[in-house]
């Protein structure tokens, strides 16, 4: 390609970015798909593969499992044609999915932070300042690291005495999983106001470090442009945008689970440590790592508790421990709501998946407690869980973190 043509190109990227408007949905419909074989896995994988349009909420991996596949209309014909030579079973779950996002919206009010609703990154920024004005003796400011467009990783620190084993809290590495920033925002809400005297055990007794919102430039890109977007904002190519920082970490780099592909949804990056968020993440966590005992990260949706790693089914380093400590922590996130979670690894319980953020706080620094939730729920509402569903999701995830840092105490582990 000359230069005139490169420089043509940029010239249309540069316009589209200014007279960009936020993407729509309309009539986009959302399918539940059995993969009941092989033939059925290679399709899907195939359809992955073409994208135009299409998009995996949960990508096919195995066989005898489900996925979650947007259909544009323009591929409506396609699709019917591809379930009826294939057999796949397919159900219908979404009809019009720019309706789902406009009643995602439509429901809140926000009058004031609450949880009634999802918040703008500057919201959530704005109310975690304000936090820190409030309780001056408790709170700090930190700064988890920068993006690709220069916001800053902006967390607190929770500390009511020193010396205290230290709880990090990762939300929202991936932009359109919204329920993971309300829940750690409701958490650290608790860990403040509440009287209860369990939560009051935890929040006095562990600092903690929370990052409601680790990919900000993504997180405002699913507001602002598409509520779909996935991955960081940096460019990699002319046509290709951002990288999945949960494939971008330095522990088993591109061991399997994760794209080279700079337009897919989890291209891992040219290299480890590509994304400017999860490096200066890493140094963050680096720099307090002596005193951190606990590393719990936010995703959804699945209503799994993953441990690591992605790379292997193979249970290691102290697999056989945390599965007990996990399955009792899922045993009391059920006796609020009746919400059943799944336990794993991430490889044994979703698919291959190198890179993660957990693998690496695991692999390079053996922090004894490590997971991963995937919050709710199993796919009827997917990425697009309705606000009314915020509050009883955060209650019994905090549920169950008591009992996994009750566990670390009676385990040594603190």
């Amino acid at each position: 390609m000359n230069l005139t043509v490169v420089l043509f190109v940029l010239a249309l990227v540069a316009t589209s970015a200014t007279l960009a408007e936020k993407a729509r949905f309309d009539n986009y419909r959302l399918y539940r798909i059995a993969i009941e074989n092989l033939e059925h896995l290679e399709v899907l994988q195939a359809v992955e593969q073409l994208g135009e349009g299409y998009n995996f909420w949960v990508e096919p991996v195995n066989v005898n499992s489900e996925v979650d596949l947007v259909v544009p209309p323009h591929k409506f014909a396609e699709f019917t044609e591809l379930v009826e030579r294939y057999g796949l079973q397919a159900r219908l779950s979404v009809a019009n999915l720019q309706q789902v996002f406009d009643d995602e919206l439509r429901r809140t009010t926000k009058e004031a932070f609450g949880w009634n609703a999802y918040y703008t990154l500057e919201e959530i920024y704005a109310w975690m300042d304000g936090l820190v004005a409030q309780y001056p003796n408790v709170l700090t400011t930190v700064i988890g690291g920068t993006s690709f467009e220069g916001r800053e990783i902006r967390g607190v620190k929770v500390s009511y005495k020193e010396g205290n084993p230290g709880v990090f809290m990762e939300g929202t590495i991936h932009a359109r999983e919204w329920i993971s920033a309300a829940t750690l925002t409701w958490i650290l809400n608790e860990l403040l106001t509440s009287t209860d005297s369990q939560v009051r055990h935890i929040a006095e007794n562990y600092d903690w470090h929370f990052f409601p919102v680790t990919n900000p430039d993504g997180y405002v890109f699913t507001h602002t442009n598409n509520r779909m977007w996935r991955k960081t904002r940096q460019p990699h190519g002319i046509l290709c945008v951002g990288a999945d920082p949960n494939r971008n970490w330095a522990y088993n780099f591109m061991q399997g689970g994760a794209s080279t592909n700079p337009c897919s949804e989890t291209y891992a990056g040219p290299e480890a440590f590509s994304e400017i968020e999860t490096r200066t993440l890493s140094e963050y966590f680096t720099s307090v790592e002596p005193t951190i005992t606990t590393y719990l990260s936010f995703h959804s949706f699945s209503q799994l508790l993953l441990l690591p790693y992605g790379h292997t089914t193979a249970p290691l380093d102290n697999y056989h421990e945390m599965m007990e400590v996990g399955t009792k922590a899922i045993e009391k996130l059920r006796e609020r709501y009746g919400t059943v979670y799944q336990i794993g690894n991430i490889a044994e319980a979703i698919y291959i998946a190198s890179g993660g953020s957990i693998d690496w706080i695991k692999g390079v620094y053996k922090t004894p407690i490590v997971f991963t939730y995937e919050l709710r729920d199993t796919g009827v509402h997917g990425f697009v869980l309705p606000p009314d569903q915020i509050i009883p999701n955060s209650e019994e995830t905090l549920d169950s973190i008591i009992v996994i840092l009750e566990e670390g105490e009676n385990r040594g582990i603190h």
